[in-house]
């Protein structure tokens, strides 16, 4: 008796396949194809470009056991789905599965969702459509730009620079913006000048004796410049002279409205602000929420919409059911009369909804038993965003009074929370500029005296522009249009792991290398590293996803000139030595001064009469504080994952550890350790005792907020 029939529904991931089974049940099937099946082989060009740039595909080494299943139950089934991501690659890999298993793209077998949940598993099945060959030829211009760029500049780099060496249209891109922002930061010129400060009484604050501040606004009728410390000198001794009285005073309405929900950009920039992560970090982790997590009795679900989205578009039922959780939980006051309507940007597809999360009743509190940490701190950013982003606006009452005296204007400004509205879910960015008072706002009155009490004068000095940190990078990408949603994390990650940039304290620097790549790339391939160039190209690639525009065009009107590029460069481009920096240590085998090398764990030390001697050392990191233990130093070391922690200098003999740095200075309540805490862009200090766990605020990083 021959075995009933069912129908295969093919995914991505093996998490994806558990979740989207449990929600199809008896008579279907579901795999994972583990990714892409097929794409062009590595040990060739791959692309014929004398033939019209026909691609040459081969299966991927490790997928023909995958595949050979795939085939055998593809042919005993009734009907074939297939459910990869809902997007250009996923519409790219369903394609290359269709040709690999015999079907017919034309038919209904393409289903994608925006979210793993029932409803919507079981509605794409029903809707099922013909795979959409915009989108797949979409994904192939991609590919080929991505393989032409790399395969051809990738050999001249490894012959006149480095072996080991790539170029790519995105990363080559990104290394000059950071480049370019080393090079605006060494040229930077700092200017001198100063802030006055002063400490007044008038009115209720004189009765309370409670001083206010103000700020030296005006000299002599024009704005007031100090550039330096006898400017600062006369400017205080004019405000000591006196005379004040209150000139005017405003008392005004101010509204803060809330952020649209997540895209990748924003999620990934949000992420690394407040939780520290890596973007790479950040969409690993949440593809593991989108995918689907075992919640006890209920099986795996997933819990937030597709992940990979440069829109901030949400569908009316999601809408609905946050406003129903608005008023339920927080009351009718923070629930405006009419839903929050965002608009996506210009350049970005909008195929999808923002991220969300699936069922609003799945609160973080409730899912604490069955979510990792960071899992957890992800999801709650995630939910609080999205609930926060239909709420009423939070208002806050200003006063802006000046207080003027013969040539001389201060300003007061001063603001108080009156309603919370969104922030009563989610804060975000960092504080304001201007004072933020408790309570009421001080009683100030036009025409009355101002006593002043104290005058402060601090030199300052202009900054130079931020490095970047990943966030920041990946804003500045996303404004001018460069890679889309799915490239951020990949294209940070490789020009980190290639040697071009180092990460130090969450900011990004330029290499040696970096620098040396940068120039061959600017001096030679300035269209591949021209931004408005890239930019240019994304939009070539949206117009052919959309079905205006020929994939084979865009790479015969590209690879012509590129080829002569290349030409000029392999004739021109001599060959460089990299300049090694040598250290002050000594090799243990044969007393050589060692040079600094980067490893694919970072840098360490090295013999540079490798491979005759192939002695290396650990580059060792101290902190500024002794080990709590026995008094020796403390080192900065990393987990074999690759995670930050620090550890005795005398190890194994002293095994003190502590994820978190520790303070030179010791507690003042109990006298025991101190470790750092760094919580939305504050550091505390807080003790290491479980008795008593003291904590205090600490100065804000020097390097302050990301650019």
């Amino acid at each position: 008796m021959q075995a009933s029939k069912y129908k295969l529904v093919i995914v991505e991931s093996p998490a994806k396949a558990r979740t989207v089974s449990r929600f199809l049940g008896k008579g279907y099937k579901v795999e994972a194809s583990q990714g892409h099946v097929r794409d062009l082989p590595k040990s060739q060009f791959g692309i014929d470009a004398d033939k019209d740039f026909a691609m040459k595909y081969i299966t991927i080494h490790g997928r023909g056991e995958i595949l050979a299943k795939l085939r055998k139950l593809s042919k005993n089934a009734s009907q074939v789905y297939l459910a990869t991501d809902p997007d250009r690659e996923g519409e790219a890999i369903s394609w290359h599965l269709a040709q690999a298993l015999g079907l017919d793209p034309e038919q209904k077998l393409r289903v994608e969702f925006q979210e793993i949940t029932k409803k919507a598993v079981k509605d794409a099945i029903q809707n099922a459509r013909a795979i959409d060959m915009d989108r797949v030829n979409a994904q192939q211009a991609r590919r080929a730009l991505d393989r032409v760029v790399g395969y051809q500049i990738s050999p001249l780099l490894w012959a006149k620079v480095k072996k080991g060496l790539s170029a790519g249209r995105v990363q080559s891109v990104a290394v000059r913006m950071i480049v370019d922002r080393e090079d605006e930061i060494d040229a930077f010129l700092p200017q001198e000048y100063w802030e006055i400060e002063a400490q007044f009484v008038s009115g209720a604050s004189r009765q309370k004796k409670h001083p206010l501040t103000a700020k030296l606004a005006t000299l002599k009728g024009r704005k007031a410049v100090v550039p330096d410390a006898k400017s600062a000198q006369l400017a205080r001794d004019k405000i000591l002279a006196g005379g004040f009285t209150v000139q005017s005073v405003k008392r005004r309405q101010r509204v803060k409205s809330p952020a649209a929900p997540f895209t990748t950009s924003t999620l990934q920039q949000e992420a690394s602000r407040k939780l520290n992560f890596t973007s790479s970090r950040t969409m690993q982790v949440v593809q593991g929420l989108y995918e689907g997590v075992e919640l006890g009795k209920e099986g795996s679900q997933g819990l937030v919409t597709y992940i990979r989205t440069d829109s901030v578009r949400v569908g009316a039922e999601a809408i609905q059911a946050a406003r129903e959780a608005i008023l339920s939980g927080y009351g009718k006051e923070h629930l405006p009369r009419t839903p929050r309507e965002y608009k996506t940007s210009g350049r970005a597809q909008d195929a999808h909804e923002a991220i969300r999360p699936t069922d609003l009743a799945r609160t973080p509190d409730s899912l604490k038993a069955f979510l990792s940490r960071e899992q957890l701190q992800l999801y709650k950013l995630i939910y609080n965003r999205f609930l926060a982003s239909q709420m009423q606006d939070a208002r806050f009452e200003t006063l802006t009074a000046d207080l003027a005296a013969p040539g001389v204007t201060l300003r007061y400004y001063a603001e108080n929370k009156v309603f919370a509205g969104f922030t009563a879910v989610y804060e975000e960015g960092t504080d304001e500029d201007g004072q933020t008072a408790s309570g009421a706002l001080p009683d100030l009155k036009e025409g009355e005296t101002a006593e002043i009490t104290d005058v402060a004068a601090q030199q300052r000095f202009t900054q130079p522009p931020a490095r970047f940190t990943e966030a920041a990078l990946i804003k500045a990408l996303e404004e001018k249009g460069i890679g889309r949603p799915s490239t951020y994390a990949p294209t940070i990650g490789t020009i980190i792991s290639r040697g071009y940039v180092s990460r130090e304290k969450k900011r990004l620097y330029p290499t040696e290398m970096g620098r040396m790549v940068h120039q061959i790339m600017t001096e030679h391939f300035s269209p591949v590293v021209n931004p408005e160039f890239t930019a240019q190209m994304e939009g070539r690639l949206d117009a052919v996803a959309e079905g205006g525009s020929d994939w084979k065009q865009l790479l015969r009107d590209f690879y012509p000139g590129f080829r002569e590029m290349v030409s000029r460069a392999e004739a021109e481009v001599e060959k460089v030595t990299l300049p090694q920096e040598v250290s002050d240590v000594p090799c243990d085998q044969c007393g050589t001064l060692m040079v600094y090398k980067m490893g694919r764990y970072g840098r360490f030390l090295a013999c540079p009469r490798f491979p005759e001697c192939r002695g290396t050392k650990p580059i060792l990191t101290y902190i500024d504080a002794p080990c709590p233990e026995c008094g020796a130093g403390l080192l900065e070391k990393t987990t074999r994952k690759g995670r930050k922690f620090y550890g005795c200098e005398r190890y194994p003999e002293c095994a003190f550890t502590s994820w978190d740095a520790v303070s030179p200075k010791k507690c003042p309540v109990c006298g025991s350790y101190m470790v750092v805490k760094q919580r939305r862009g504050s550091r505390t200090l807080l003790c290491a005792s479980e008795s008593c766990r003291h904590h205090e605020e600490m100065e804000p990083s020097p390097e302050g907020e990301d650019a």
